[in-house]
């Protein structure tokens, strides 16, 4: 077996005593509402396997989006979502917390959660890495004046204490104990910090301190659901109060954090965590968990869903790489390692608009996620849900030890099998992965497997099992079917519903493979739908019967003596089906589902007496199968009739109206990119720009641990400014300076870049490095004319802060020295207008930077462009320098619809440039070909308007004396019919207001 810290199967017996261990339910002593043990939580005195998702809502600053996005969530099967919250995105100063303004009020999120049917997992900080600038820190944190941070330092402690207790004090009138969702609270974030020696459990006195501090502020401000903590690796065991016992800052559950294949698509970044080993190798989290936390439920807080694509990843990202195989073998690798707790980094990603990336990522946030970054859902989606809704209705899953794994279950050892079996009912569940997990062969075997009826090698009839190269199975046995079992089963279970009082079962199969399974307590079976199966057979025996089939595309039905209906299905029929509770409970019962088959997706469903009303979407195929109870005899879907009429099997068919709408139908009906305006981006160069409203940069000091080289202090976030592009100007005279040229060494994170000017001529640029944080270069005056007073002007593109403990690395100018004589009398800095007064608070303090066009609003909705020369970023520039383009555009989007824009920038061969593209006042992507492959940017709509004018504004930054151009164009990402209908979005796109007092 392709593992890493390989599970033994000598450690079998280890593992029968352990199940012959009585494990004790816990509870936080403050309610009984959320409790756990050994084996999984209990919620409402109801064992639940934990199934999470990821979304940042402050990557997606549209509130009438989040539910589009968590009825998604729901519809895959979910049953809980977890959030991070960002310090940075709230608060743009110190002393100053906003929770209310546009997607800054989270608490939407918590009422659609409780009313569609999710449990939370909140994750508020103060830290949360996330690829995010300075990890979520604000900026205003990291000049050093409140210590190293992530540790008692009383500084930091009066810093983050403002905003933790407030986000507490919202998340704790939502938790599931005041009858809200959020069920479990996560204190700080990958701080696996408790020990300063782990074996020896040597305390890290600083960091529990810490701990103990961010616990007791959650519990003052009123939560009282269970507190649990993210273990950044297998290697801290930090936080747990088993492992941890007798030392202080310890959660109530333990959680881990692991990316088998990696969390970027530059696989080199994991290897000093996972080892330099094959890919699609899996790892060993049952040792770890029994070791640090045998008494609470095996919780992998964050589980890879994908991964982020760094500057100079594959263009769209490494989708392959964490694609449906994957999912389709590590989530159910999790289930062999006693996993019952899992929250999938993401299930969203969303969209790192303005500065809110930190430097080793772009504008995507896609993270080859489930749901992408334009909302679409595919194939990974789709494979996710078989798994989801499997999960669902394998009830006896949340309790079962791990009995014993090798390769001596099945009769061929290439294929490793785990036996997991509940203690109280004796249901098993074997899953099947090839012994070399990164092995592409295909694999048929048998399987011997111990059942209520004895020891079976199955299948018995039909041809063997089958792994398909990167595929996994768990094979069940003496599962509950209500009031008999399913003996076993060779093909997968997708689903159990409930429908006039008996259970509709969904048997899965990739087509051409054959299935069989043994239900007890039935004396005979029909084919009632023959199309999606051949091959079958029905074998009797005294205790029931066994079915054997080869599954083709599509469904069969099979209706047995006792009323029980199995529906066999394979796999790419399963993706185009849905399992829409009328519930709005989380464990989502098994008589509260209905099927659909047909749509691209089914948002909701409820019944009223007779008629059953869906919500959902479809696209280019509009036909409909449903399986619901008896008395369902009218449909509506999106508030339409449907004509149905009802099988001899008992389902409805209907059909829903053809779309007339496409991709291509919609851009065409595009509006053209032509009508440019365009006017200067960067004047500041010349030396007679006038200055004079600019910060005066003349700190002799600095608090960051950074000390630069030179002085004034040319640390940005010491005067204010912590976002986006920083220009500063400095002046020196002629009159006793030789001066023939000047050494600058900028610091603004990997893939930075610069461009200088010397009284307005351009004197060399630094094109930046996806591996170079502090760059230097040397540049000549010769092409610059000296004046009695000369001034440098630098533009810096700051890529936002590091993570962790570089949080506090400075950005900007660390040296600026003249050669051949002469020094700088006097600099100036520019930044974000009004710096950090958050002069726009519906964006936000990241959404824009110091650039000219930034600083006077250019980028906003309302600002006249009358007197600006027409030209298009097309023409761009002949030299060095920067142009800033603005159209206005109308919409007219069908309210029908549910339509994913995007835009597409493109620029010649060999061009050096930064380009920005602005939407309605919002950053939504930035462009440097020859640092980054994202040519395609999706917008939301609410950033864009679907349904009136859109301002669309650009920045292009020519780096070098050929000067650039770019190339922009509508990209229609999807279209679908759709029953999701926004509401007025207007208020997120505040219009431009006069900025002289500033600049």
């Amino acid at each position: 077996m392709k593992f890493y810290n390989l599970v033994l199967t000598l450690a079998s017996l280890a593992h029968l005593v352990l199940a012959q261990t009585q494990w004790p339910i816990h509870n936080n002593t403050l309610n009984s509402v959320v409790e756990w043990d050994h084996y999984s939580y209990i919620i409402k005195g109801q064992r639940l396997f934990i199934w999470s998702g990821e979304i940042h809502y402050w990557r997606i600053p549209v509130p009438e989006l989040w539910i589009d996005i968590l009825e998604k969530v729901k519809a895959a099967g979910f049953n809980t979502v977890s959030f991070y919250g960002h310090w940075g995105y709230h608060s743009a100063a110190d002393g100053s917390l906003d929770f209310e303004t546009g997607a800054h009020n989270f608490e939407t999120l918590l009422e659609i959660t409780k009313a569609i049917g999710l449990y939370v997992l909140f994750r508020p900080g103060p830290y949360v890495n996330a690829e995010s600038n300075a990890g979520g820190f604000p900026g205003w944190l990291t000049t050093g004046a409140y210590g190293t941070l992530r540790n008692n330092d009383s500084r930091y402690t009066d810093a983050w204490k403002p905003y933790f207790t407030k986000y507490s004090e919202i998340v704790a009138k939502h938790q599931i104990t005041k009858g809200g969702s959020v069920f479990i609270y996560q204190i700080e974030n990958e701080y696996g910090n408790q020990w300063t020696n782990v074996a020896a459990r040597t305390p890290n006195n600083p960091a529990i301190a810490y701990m103990e501090t961010l616990e007791k502020c959650a519990r003052d401000a009123g939560i009282d659901v269970p507190l649990i903590h993210n273990n950044p690796n297998m290697n801290t065991k930090s936080w747990s109060k088993d492992y941890g016992a007798g030392f202080g800052g310890n959660v109530d559950n333990y959680g881990l954090d692991h990316y088998p294949s990696c969390w970027s698509c530059d696989l080199a970044e994991c290897r000093g965590t996972n080892g330099n080993v094959p890919e699609f190798t899996v790892y060993n989290y049952y040792n770890n968990f029994q070791q640090v936390a045998p008494t609470q439920p095996s919780f992998l807080a964050e589980f890879q869903g994908g991964s982020y694509n760094p500057w100079g990843g594959p263009e769209g990202g490494c989708v392959n790489t964490t694609g449906p195989d994957w999912v389709n073998v590590y989530y159910r690798h999790n289930i062999a390692q006693k996993v019952s707790a899992m929250n999938v980094y993401m299930l969203f990603g969303g969209t790192n608009w303005g500065a809110l990336p930190f430097p080793m990522v772009g504008t995507s946030y896609d993270y080859s996620a489930p749901i992408s970054e334009s909302r679409a859902i595919g194939d990974k989606y789709h494979e996710t849900k078989l798994f989801a809704q499997f999960l669902r209705v394998a009830r006896d899953l949340t309790k079962v030890d791990l009995i014993s794994n090798g390769t001596f279950f099945a009769s061929d050892p290439a294929i490793y099998t785990s036996e997991l079996r509940n203690p109280d009912t004796n249901a098993g569940f074997y899953v099947t992965i090839h012994t070399s997990s990164p092995s592409k062969e295909l694999t048929h075997f048998k399987l011997n497997v111990s059942t209520s009826l004895g020891n079976l090698t199955i299948p018995q009839y039909a041809t063997d099992v089958v792994l398909n190269g990167r595929e996994s199975k768990i094979i069940v046995t003496d599962f509950s079917l209500g009031k008999q079992k399913l003996i076993y089963s060779t093909a997968e279970v997708l689903t159990v519903s409930t429908q006039d009082k008996e259970p509709l079962l969904y048997l899965w199969l990739p087509a051409t493979e054959s299935g069989e399974f043994l239900l007890s307590g039935v004396k005979s079976a029909d084919l009632l739908k023959k199309t999606g199966c051949s091959d079958f057979q029905v074998q009797k025996r005294s205790d029931g019967l066994v079915v054997s089939y080869k599954q083709l595309q599509g469904t069969c039905v099979v209706k047995f003596s006792n009323g029980y209906r199995v529906v066999l299905i394979d796999r790419s029929a399963a993706y185009d089906t849905w399992f829409p509770s009328t519930s709005s409970d989380p464990y989502t019962p098994e008589n509260s589902t209905v099927i659909v088959q047909g749509p691209y997706l089914v948002r909701s469903a409820s019944v009223s007496q007779k008629t059953l009303t869906l919500q959902g979407d479809w696209s280019s195929s509009n036909s409909l199968e449903i399986f619901a109870p008896s008395t369902i005899s009218h449909v509506t879907f999106n508030g339409k009739n449907i004509k149905v009429s009802r099988t001899n099997y008992g389902s409805l068919l209907g059909a829903l109206a053809p779309s007339i709408h496409s991709v291509e139908s919609i851009k065409e009906g595009l509006p053209a990119l032509t009508s440019w305006k365009v006017a200067d981006g960067f004047p500041e160069k010349q030396a007679e720009y006038d200055d004079s409203k600019w910060t005066i940069a003349d700190h002799t000091s600095t608090q960051n641990p950074t000390k630069p080289a030179t002085y004034p202090v040319l640390w940005a976030d010491d005067y204010g400014y912590h976002s986006g592009h920083f220009i500063f100007r400095g002046r020196f005279p002629s009159s006793n300076s030789t001066a023939s040229g000047v050494n600058i060494t900028v610091i603004a994170g990997v893939s930075s870049g610069w461009s200088a000017f010397l009284n307005g001529a351009f004197i060399g640029s630094w094109i930046g490095s996806k591996s170079v944080t502090r760059s230097s270069l040397v540049l000549s005056f010769a092409n610059a004319t000296l004046k009695t007073e000369n001034v440098l002007t630098v533009v810096i593109d700051n890529m936002g802060h590091d993570q962790t403990s570089g949080a506090t690395n400075p950005r900007g100018i660390y040296n600026a020295t003249l050669i051949g004589g002469g020094k700088f009398t006097e600099w100036r800095i520019a930044g974000t207008a009004g710096g950090q007064k958050n002069i726009d608070p519906i964006r936000g303090p990241y959404n824009e930077g110091g650039l000219h066009g930034e600083r006077l609003g250019w980028h906003l909705p309302g600002f006249s462009d009358e007197s600006w020369n027409s030209s298009a970023p097309t023409i761009g520039l002949t030299e060095a320098g920067a142009k800033w383009y603005r159209t206005i555009v109308p919409l007219d989007i069908p309210s029908c619809l549910d339509v994913n824009l995007g835009f597409r920038l493109s620029s010649s061969s060999g061009s050096i440039l930064r380009a920005m593209i602005y939407v309605n006042g919002y950053q939504f992507g930035k462009y440097i070909p020859h640092i980054g492959n994202q040519v395609i940017f999706p917008v939301f709509p609410g950033i864009l308007n679907y349904n009136g004018d859109n301002t669309i504004a650009i920045s292009v930054w020519a780096m070098d004396a050929k000067g650039a151009s770019v190339g922009v164009e509508w990209d229609v990402i999807g279209v679908v019919e759709s029953g999701f209908k926004m509401g007025d979005t207007g208020y997120l796109r505040p219009g431009w207001v006069d900025r002289s007092v500033y600049y």
